[in-house]
């Protein structure tokens, strides 16, 4: 057992936050999430699926009862999300490729910027996702570094699954 921090801004941390996934100037979803870890470098959050109902992608299905183990950093350009079904089967990784998180208090805010990675648990599948929407988002135009750097971390994802390397310690 650890002892408790003699630092007042540890202590002062929230052990909840509030994850606001922002897409195209808008709040697509804001949900609570248990903070394990914030190192001012990566915040480690758990939450329960937060959609009401089930969603069937065809290659996963997340419902209640799900509880996903997200990782976001300050310095990186995607998160990645442990995904695990109510009896605590790893279902596989889902990964955002979104600007750098920003924390502000009690919220996590992360601009989502549209493509996505799936890997299966077994790492067996490993997919790219809504490259069709990045590219009618208008973001290369209106900004082309942010739309390089989103399509290097969809391919450092995409690297990452097919070598094992989605695994966050």
């Amino acid at each position: 057992m650890s002892a408790p921090s003699a630092d007042p801004a540890l202590a002062a941390t929230p052990a909840t936050l509030e994850i606001a996934l922002v897409k195209a100037g808008r709040t697509k979803i804001r949900y609570p999430a248990r903070l394990l870890h914030d190192d001012g470098v990566r915040i480690t959050v758990r939450a329960p699926w937060a959609a009401p109902g089930a969603r069937d992608f065809g290659f996963v299905r997340f419902e209640p009862g799900d509880v996903f183990t997200e990782h976001y950093w300050r310095d990186r350009w995607y998160a990645i999300k442990e995904v695990y079904a109510a009896d605590g089967t790893l279902k596989g990784w889902y990964c955002d490729v979104t600007r750098p998180a920003v924390r502000d208090g009690a919220v996590l805010t992360v601009e989502d910027l549209d493509l996505d990675l799936w890997c299966s648990a077994d790492g067996g599948t490993v997919l790219r996702l809504d490259e069709d929407e990045f590219a009618a988002s208008g973001l290369s135009a209106a900004d082309p570094v942010a739309a390089a750097a989103a399509v290097r971390a969809l391919d450092d994802l995409e690297a990452m699954a097919r070598g094992g390397g989605l695994l966050v310690g």
